[in-house]
């Protein structure tokens, strides 16, 4: 920024990350040695499977479908669970689509990786619609997700491919305590879900952002934040900065 006709650098010293401290090295390591910066990391909200009840509540029937799709080992485990509770014997015919290979050989948990059909993508939805091809096309799809509203964009091109498909909400958030957390002491929050929102204002009922700057990842929270009328300092993921660390990075380079 300028000052009466001199650049000024914007000096960051504390970044909050609403997430888990990484267990290995990560980016915002050589962003705290390069700028100088402190990081804290403080999950707002956890996972936490879905109840048989709550599941029960959206009248689903998981025996009426031939493939399920995952996108998240958060939600194979809770879907386990719920059979389990359910007395749900899942059929050794059942199709695993998975979005990533890691997804995929998470189901080792559960399921004898190699009697089953299980397939998986590189990440993206489009790679999931190539695995299932025409050869596949003719399933019951069954999508577990964490999202209640059923819109995510896996279900869109679901959608847009006209394959027969429900989706299931298997987990859901649970606020965290971070009362004790003073977001005015950060220069910047990172926000990254939803329930990142609904977690700081169930915490903090009067917050006032004042001079908390904050950082967005992903459009669902730019939506939450819009709606909660915070006010948003950096947006990721962009071109230029397709990651929270590249975001912070280019924005402490000023």
């Amino acid at each position: 920024m300028f000052f009466d006709g001199l650049l000024v650098r914007i000096i960051v010293t504390k970044i909050l990350i609403s997430q888990q401290q990484p267990k290995t090295a990560s980016p915002y390591t050589s962003i705290a040695e390069k700028f100088g910066a402190e990081f804290d990391f403080k999950p707002f909200f956890k996972i936490e499977p879905l109840t048989s009840r709550e599941f029960r509540s959206q009248r689903i029937n998981i025996l009426d479908h031939t493939a399920i799709v995952f996108s998240a080992r958060t939600t194979i485990d809770a879907f386990f669970q719920i059979c389990e509770e359910l007395r749900v014997k899942v059929p050794e015919t059942m199709k695993y689509f998975c979005t990533t290979e890691a997804v995929a050989n998470y189901l080792q948990k559960h399921i004898v990786y190699r009697k089953r059909k299980i397939f998986f993508g590189d990440g993206t939805p489009e790679s999931i619609i190539g695995l299932i091809g025409t050869k596949h096309k003719g399933e019951n799809f069954l999508i577990a997700t964490a999202n209640a509203s059923g819109q995510d964009a896996v279900t869109k091109i679901f959608e847009g491919q006209k394959f027969a498909f429900e989706t299931a909400v298997f987990v859901k958030p649970v606020s965290q305590d971070i009362k004790d957390v003073d977001l005015h002491a950060y220069d910047l929050v990172v926000l990254f879900n939803p329930a990142d929102v609904k977690s700081l204002y169930e915490n903090h009922p009067d917050f006032v952002q004042g001079d908390v700057k904050f950082v967005s990842y992903g459009k669902s929270i730019v939506k939450a934040m819009q709606e909660a009328g915070l006010t948003i300092e950096i947006s990721a993921p962009t071109a230029e900065a397709p990651s929270v660390a590249k975001a912070l990075e280019l924005y402490l380079s000023r």
